[in-house]
C-alpha cells in the first residue's frame, strides 16, 4: 500500500472525466489508492463519494468510495454542455493537485482531461494546454510530452504549434533539450539503463539527402552527432514512414518526433485505449489520459476508461520509481 495516493485532477466537469473517475475506483478500488479533487455533485448520480480532508485519508476512505477531496465549483454540471462559470475551479484544481505533489502530500498528479475554449472562454486561460500549465506551476522552462503505452513510447519535439510554425520552432536547442530530458526521464522513472531513442526527420524520407529539405542535414544530424558523442544511443534521423511498425518499434524504447501528428497519430493507432500522456522534467510525476473531454458521449456511460486506469497506473509505478 502507497503512504502517499495519486492526485487525480477533476478536469473538465461536463465532459467525460467524472464518469471516468468512477469507473477507474471501481476497477482500482485499494489497489491503487486515488483521490479526485473537484465538486462532489459533479460525479455520475449515485455514486459513492467517501469525503476526505488531507489525501492520508485515501486509503481508508477507497474502501467505501471515491475519495474525494472537495473543492467548490460555481456552477452544476451538464453533460456535453461547459460552463465557462466552471473554468476557473477547473485551472484552481490544476493549481491544487500540483502543490499537493510538490509538499510531498500526493505522489504524483494524474490530470483529467480538460477543455482549453472553454477555460480561455471562462477564464482567459493563457496556456495552450496542460503541458504548458504545470510547466508554469512549476517554475520550469523547458518539459517534453511523452505518450505511452506497452506498445510505444513516442515524445513530439514542438507540440501545440500550427505546422507552418514547426520549422521555425524546431531549433537545435530545443531538439537538445528534448532528447535529454527524455533520456534523463526514461532511467529515473521508467528504470531503462541506457535508453535507445529513434530521431524522425521533419521531412518526408527524412530529407532524402536534400531533395525534400535540409532541416535534417543542417539541424537534426549535427545535434545527433553532438549527443553520440557524449554517450547517448540515437538512431536517425529516420524516414517518420517505416519507424513505426512492429520490428522497427523494437530497436528503440521512445521515438522523437519532430511534431505533434508526426508522434500522436501512431500511438493513438497502435493502442488508442490504453495511451498514457507523461510530462518530463517537472519535480513531480505527472500522467493524463490520452484523450479529449468527448462532450459528445458525455454522461451516456459509454466512454472507456482504460487510458485513466492506466494514467493512474504509470503515475504509481513512476513515483515508486522516483522513490
Amino acid at each position: 500500500m502507497i503512504s502517499h495516493p495519486v492526485a487525480l485532477t477533476s478536469g473538465e466537469p461536463s465532459g467525460i472525466g467524472p464518469e471516468l473517475t468512477l469507473k477507474a475506483w471501481a476497477e482500482l478500488g485499494t489497489d491503487l489508492p486515488f483521490f479526485w479533487i473537484g465538486d462532489p455533485a459533479h460525479l455520475p448520480k449515485n455514486s459513492p463519494v467517501s469525503l476526505i480532508s488531507d489525501p492520508s485519508q485515501t486509503a481508508e476512505a477507497a474502501t467505501s468510495g471515491i475519495p474525494v477531496l472537495p473543492h467548490e465549483f460555481a456552477s452544476p454540471a451538464n453533460p456535453g454542455q461547459p460552463s465557462p462559470l466552471n473554468a476557473q475551479g477547473v485551472i484552481d484544481v490544476i493549481a491544487r493537485a500540483v502543490e499537493l505533489a510538490t509538499t510531498g502530500r500526493a505522489s504524483a498528479v494524474c490530470t483529467n482531461p480538460i477543455h482549453k475554449k472553454a477555460l480561455k472562454d471562462g477564464a482567459n486561460f493563457a496556456y495552450p494546454g496542460h503541458t504548458e500549465y504545470l510547466a508554469a506551476l512549476a517554475g520550469v522552462n523547458r518539459v517534453v510530452m511523452l505518450l505511452a503505452s506497452e506498445k510505444l513510447r513516442v515524445v513530439p519535439t514542438t507540440i501545440h504549434i500550427p505546422l507552418a510554425d514547426i520549422p521555425a520552432r524546431l531549433t537545435a536547442d530545443l531538439l537538445k533539450d528534448t532528447i535529454r530530458i527524455t533520456n534523463a526521464a526514461l532511467k529515473r522513472d521508467f528504470g531503462i539503463p541506457k535508453p535507445r531513442l529513434a530521431i524522425a526527420g521533419l521531412n518526408p524520407h527524412a530529407g532524402e539527402a536534400g531533395a525534400m529539405g535540409f532541416e535534417e542535414i543542417n539541424l537534426i544530424t549535427p545535434v545527433l552527432d553532438q549527443l553520440r558523442n557524449e554517450g547517448y544511443e540515437l538512431a536517425g534521423p529516420l524516414s517518420a514512414d517505416t519507424m513505426f511498425h512492429s520490428s522497427a518499434r523494437a530497436r528503440y524504447d521512445a521515438a522523437i518526433c519532430m511534431y505533434h501528428d508526426q508522434a500522436l497519430i501512431p500511438i493513438k493507432t497502435l493502442d488508442f485505449d490504453s495511451g498514457v500522456n507523461v510530462t518530463l522534467g517537472l519535480p513531480f510525476v505527472r500522467t493524463s489520459p490520452d484523450h479529449g473531454t468527448a462532450f459528445d458521449i458525455a454522461g451516456k456511460d459509454i466512454a472507456s476508461a482504460g487510458s485513466l486506469i492506466a494514467a493512474l497506473r504509470m503515475a504509481d509505478q513512476m513515483a515508486r520509481a522516483r522513490g
